[in-house]
């Protein structure tokens, strides 16, 4: 029966391939045409620029990261029926719903209907465009989408995509789950290009702080004892946080930065900015570690006679691997016969969607576009984006996360089993 199903499902991805490549190479080109343009847009206000109202794109700058709304994306989706909500959290973001629900209640008048969750991104980085292939992720999901609308009629289930913008800097997916979005999802699945098919064994839980140290300005040989650096400051921290790396767990990362020294050499600096990142493969873990560093930040400024002020980004959570799903991407992965299949990432960075997986079920399904040594944020991964592997991925994408819904909505106990296994593991995080 499933098998019969999947057929059916890489049918229909076919029937949209050539329009599932033209939205990624207009996604691709848009961002190429953007990033050349001077005086780009530097807030949240519409870009003018040629052909941009005929294509009807909208396109904002979120700190350096270009963010976009297409309704290349939101209007295709609406067109094969699906509710869309556009400027859901953030102006880019977007939420579009298809319920086959049908009814399907317990005893206890609860709809028992699987929620399904397609996450996608569409960011182009400022500098090189779309060199992370976030330009494929939409119409991958969009086809996995259009698929499992089509072909699982005969199922109860609810299907809902979420644009995620603003990954590569803000965390889009944070302040989105802050609202409230996708906590609705009992599965969240998503797409990403690399040189491998593969899936991630964990991420990494991260945490950025921006430090401003206070001192006291004075000249340097004329009246040092006058002075209070702030650089001393900075520096100490910076000590103190290498005197820390013998104490903490293997996997933890600690590196910082000097984005200000406070002026010239003869002059007590009486400002001095600084930029620490933490990260640990676990999220609680990592919470530890932080309350640490925040001692080391009183003890810099103690011992110099300074003060501080912090700046906390968005934390990013370690997902809670869920290996059942894993296995069941990389089963249909083997299926589609997706190319240059790969074992488990071990070693990974950080990104939002791990916030998503700190609370939701679900996995990303990395598929082959570039050559296996090429990096993220690299020229190579840009003069793929547009290859026949590209085009071939978006497929091979849409195909395995429709055949991983697929066999959740046809498995009696399956997705409770899935559950079952997160929340166990989150109870040991």
């Amino acid at each position: 029966m499933s098998q019969d199903l999947k057929k059916l499902l890489g049918e229909v991805i076919e029937m949209h391939r050539a329009e599932l490549c033209k939205m990624a190479d207009l996604i691709y080109d848009f961002a190429e045409e953007l990033r050349r343009i001077e005086n780009r847009p530097k807030t949240l206000q519409e870009a003018i620029v040629s052909g941009v109202h005929q294509r009807k794109f909208y396109v904002f700058q979120y700190n350096g990261c270009l963010c976009v709304r297409l309704s290349v994306l939101t209007d295709y989706l609406q067109n094969e029926g699906f509710t869309v909500e556009r400027g859901i959290a953030l102006d880019t973001a977007f939420r579009a719903t298809w319920d086959n629900c049908r009814a399907s209640v317990d005893d206890e008048g609860k709809n028992t209907a699987p929620v399904l969750g397609i996450l996608v991104e569409y960011d182009a980085l400022e500098d090189i465009g779309h060199a992370c292939g976030h330009h494929m992720q939409g119409p991958a999901g969009i086809g996995a989408a259009i698929a499992i609308k089509d072909v699982m009629k005969d199922y109860p289930f609810k299907l809902v995509i979420y644009g995620t913008p603003a990954e590569e800097t803000l965390g889009g997916k944070i302040i989105m789950l802050d609202a409230g979005y996708m906590k609705e999802l009992d599965l969240a699945l998503m797409s990403h290009g690399s040189p491998n098919t593969s899936v991630d064994e964990k991420c990494m839980a991260l945490e950025n702080f921006v430090v401003t140290f206070h001192g006291v300005k004075s000249h340097a040989a004329i009246s040092p004892d006058e002075g209070r650096s702030a650089l001393d400051a900075a520096l100490l921290s910076f000590h103190a946080i290498e005197m820390l790396r013998e104490h903490v767990k293997d996997d933890t990362r600690m590196h910082y930065t000097i984005r200000n020294a406070g002026g010239p050499p003869n002059v007590v600096p009486d400002l001095t900015v600084a930029e620490y990142t933490l990260r640990s493969y676990s999220t609680s873990y990592l919470n530890t570690v932080v309350e640490r560093f925040y001692n080391i930040l009183k003890g810099a400024a103690l011992m110099t006679d300074t003060t501080y002020d912090i700046q906390r980004d968005l934390p990013f959570k370690s997902k809670i691997v869920c290996h059942s799903v894993n296995d069941l991407l990389m089963k249909n992965a083997a299926y589609e016969k997706a190319p240059s299949i790969a074992a488990p990432r071990k070693k990974t960075g950080s990104t939002d969607f791990g916030n998503v997986l700190y609370e939701i079920p679900g996995s990303c399904i990395r598929i082959a576009f570039t050559k296996p040594d090429a990096q993220p944020h690299s020229q190579e991964y840009l003069e793929a984006g547009k290859t026949d592997k590209a085009h071939d991925a978006i497929c091979y994408a849409a195909k395995i996360m429709a055949d991983t819904f697929c066999d959740v909505i046809t498995t009696p106990g399956l997705l409770t089993q899935i559950k079952e296994e997160f929340y166990a593991a989150k109870q040991k995080e």
